[in-house]
């Protein structure tokens, strides 16, 4: 095939050619060019215009002081800003990145960008009035940048989930692992990443049931020519039989070609998010620390969750009743449902819920469980009361297990409890699903909060309550219970 050829043929396991016509490579390169420096334009405009917005108001807030001509060294504030947060990597694409996560370091540095203004004038005025329009323009952008970068971010993820803006992306590898991420990939767009295909020397047998669509269009050494007729934009290098010297090679040669590449670790299950890279010499070695369920920083969380629990009951004491009183008056049985649970190391405790169905409950034995589904949602015919019908697209069902939590029973944040009879079957069928047992449950949890409610994959809330686990922190915990707030405002059945 000659270098003006306009199809790049490829092929997939069972030989078939595929072909990414001139119309597809011209995409590619469209996306290229918006996925790369466009978008990075956008968002330094925003905080261009957010932290204008906040002098210009900083100053008309101090129009009716006598301001010296020098007052103009506030505008300082916005070059300030935008090399801070360019220096804290805010203006780089990171696959993870929730708002909640930008809100310390937005915070932080238009706090340093307003004390270096302060302190230039200072110098070039003295105190007087210096203090007053830089701490009202402080305040200002402490509340307009994070409104603007919010907006930003909603309108970023709605046209991800659109399939807009995507970053068209290569695999390396066909196992087992690659397919895991072709499939985290497409059913997450919100990632910003659209894998158009594989690379790797020959197919796997575990792409031959998933994955179809996505050809592998060669071996990982032709990545150079893939960029180049793909648009490639990022390549992820997963599991292959291919040598770690010419993987190695795989990775200058996408670097050469402006692409970002991420690697998935060969120990990728025991990787956390803490873990950091120590040098012997040139070799570089990688620090897995652990996480200790029962050292003192769990305990401290467990304190936090009684005291928490405590306060939440009393606060939320009229709504209870009122609940209680619906439960009542919708049909007649108990109030509560009760139902065994695992928690901690395996012990069974009864989880509390409001009654939601009918006296006449769906036995665990009526209920079909769907293959490497969780349990969970409507199971069986759906005998729901009217009341029932709101408490579970709203969460109330679970208050109840406030008491649980105050009990040292459950914790608010940790993965959710499952009954005894399923989770025999899913320690036997599941990978790793018994060390989310390592920690109390929780009412909600990373898995509830990224969708993973109802009856969805079991193995992949098993990989984000081990994430969990593994990266535990307070601020983890108090992300958690944010987003929670969000899940529960969007409903679930």
């Amino acid at each position: 095939m000659t270098k003006s050829a306009t199809v790049l043929a490829v092929a997939d396991e069972g030989g078939d050619r595929q072909y990414l016509g001139a119309r597809e490579k011209n995409n590619a390169r469209a996306g290229l060019i918006r996925v790369g420096w466009i978008g990075t334009v956008i968002a330094v405009s925003i905080d261009i215009f957010s932290a204008s917005a906040a002098v210009a108001i900083g100053l008309w807030w101090s129009v009716s002081e006598q301001l010296p001509p020098s007052s103009w060294i506030v505008a300082l504030f916005v070059p300030f800003v935008v090399v801070l947060f360019a220096v804290q990597s805010l203006y780089r694409h990171k696959l993870n990145r929730n708002f909640i996560d930008e809100v310390g370091p937005i915070e932080t540095n238009v706090a340093l960008a307003a004390i270096l203004v302060l302190g230039i004038t200072t110098l070039a005025q003295g105190p007087h009035l210096s203090g007053s329009v830089v701490s009202k323009t402080w305040l200002c952008a402490a509340i307009l940048m994070p409104i603007s970068r919010f907006l930003h971010s909603r309108i970023q993820k709605r046209l991800r989930l659109n399939r807009h803006f995507m970053a068209p992306t290569l695999i390396i590898g066909s196992g087992e692992v690659a397919n895991r991420i072709v499939e985290r990939l497409q059913a997450r767009p919100e990632y910003g990443l659209k894998p158009i295909g594989m690379l790797d020397n020959e197919a796997s047998d575990a792409r031959s049931a998933a994955n179809p669509d996505i050809p592998i269009i060669g071996p990982p050494e032709s990545v150079g020519a893939a960029i180049e007729r793909t648009g490639a934009r990022a390549v992820l290098i997963a599991f292959s039989q291919v040598r770690d010297d010419s993987l190695t090679r795989v990775v200058r040669v996408a670097h050469r070609h402006k692409a970002r590449v991420w690697v998935v670790p060969r120990m990728f299950d025991a990787v956390a998010e803490r873990a950091t890279v120590d040098h012997l010499g040139g070799l570089p070695l990688m620090s897995l620390p652990s996480a200790d369920p029962h050292g003192w920083q769990f305990n401290a969380k467990h304190v936090i969750d009684r005291v928490a629990a405590a306060l939440g009951l009393l606060v939320i004491s009229p709504l209870l009743i009122s609940l209680v009183v619906l439960v009542r008056l919708s049909s007649p049985g108990p109030i509560f449902f009760r139902q065994d649970r695992i928690g901690r190391d395996g012990r069974v405790f009864q989880c509390l819920k409001f009654r939601t169905m009918r006296a006449t409950e769906t036995s665990d034995a009526e209920f079909e469980l769907k293959s490497r589904s969780a349990p969970g949602g409507v199971e069986g015919d759906d005998r729901r009361t009217r009341i029932g019908k709101i408490m579970r697209s709203t969460s109330l069902d679970e208050l109840p297990q406030l008491i649980n939590v105050l009990k040292g029973e459950m914790s608010l944040v940790g993965p959710r409890p499952e009954r005894p009879q399923f989770v025999e079957f899913f320690e036997i069928q599941i990978h790793r699903y018994g060390e989310r047992h390592r920690v109390k449950a929780g009412i909600t949890g990373w898995a509830q909060v990224h969708g993973l409610r109802g009856q969805t994959s079991i193995a992949d809330r098993v990989e984000w309550d081990n994430y969990y686990i593994e990266n535990w922190s307070l601020a983890l915990d108090l992300k958690i219970l944010l987003l929670t707030v969000g899940a529960v405002v969007r409903g679930a059945d």
